[in-house]
């Protein structure tokens, strides 16, 4: 009798260690869950926030590009009313020529102005790189909703080994933990492009 209370306080004793590892086990997936979280939230605003800066800087670009094409209807206006009427005097068409010189300087500004970062091409290279920097961050996004989805079910399943003892339940966690760590890896590094994710 003495040999089997001390065969069965062994096997008590193996599965609480057995136990406890599982419990640092499940540990370490919610901590990987929280970075996972962490991740697609902040990939979830990024993509937001560049949205929104983007559309703001088409809306701008939109209109200044109207305003310019605005001075070149009105350009084009008086050229044609100093070429239609030669009997303007030289003093008509000195104010004529300094008012066409004065659009053109401001079609060249609102084209161009590196001073002020604000001109049409200069807008454009600001619009482009926003929406790149939205896309980066819409294509992470997925990775970690996927990540996290296979993590709590790691989670879930590493609890339930612990109930039911099954190994290959906790063999299953495993797998599924390891799936969710590497898509929260690649929703951060992106390394890998999974074709039927995003």
């Amino acid at each position: 009798m003495a040999w089997d209370e001390l065969g069965r306080d062994a096997d008590d004793k193996n599965q609480r260690d057995r136990d406890k590892w599982i419990g640092v086990y499940i540990g370490v997936l919610a901590v990987l869950l929280a970075v996972c979280a962490m991740g697609g939230g902040n990939a979830s605003k990024e993509a937001t926030l560049k949205n929104i800066e983007a559309t703001n800087v088409w809306g701008f670009f939109q209109a200044k590009n109207l305003r310019r094409h605005v001075l070149r209807l009105e350009v084009d206006e008086l050229e044609l009313t100093a070429l239609a009427n030669p009997s303007f005097t030289p003093d008509a068409r000195a104010a004529i020529e300094a008012k066409i010189a004065q659009y053109k300087k401001i079609d060249a500004e609102l084209t161009s102005n590196p001073a002020t970062n604000e001109g049409l091409d200069e807008l454009f290279t600001r619009g482009k790189a926003l929406e790149a920097e939205r896309d980066v961050a819409m294509r992470q996004d997925p990775y970690f909703d996927y990540g996290e989805a296979l993590l709590q079910i790691a989670i879930v399943l590493g609890g339930v080994a612990i109930i039911s003892g099954g190994s290959m339940i906790l063999a299953t966690s495993a797998v599924m933990g390891a799936l969710g760590a590497l898509m929260t890896l690649n929703g951060f590094t992106l390394f890998l492009d999974i074709p039927f994710i995003g």
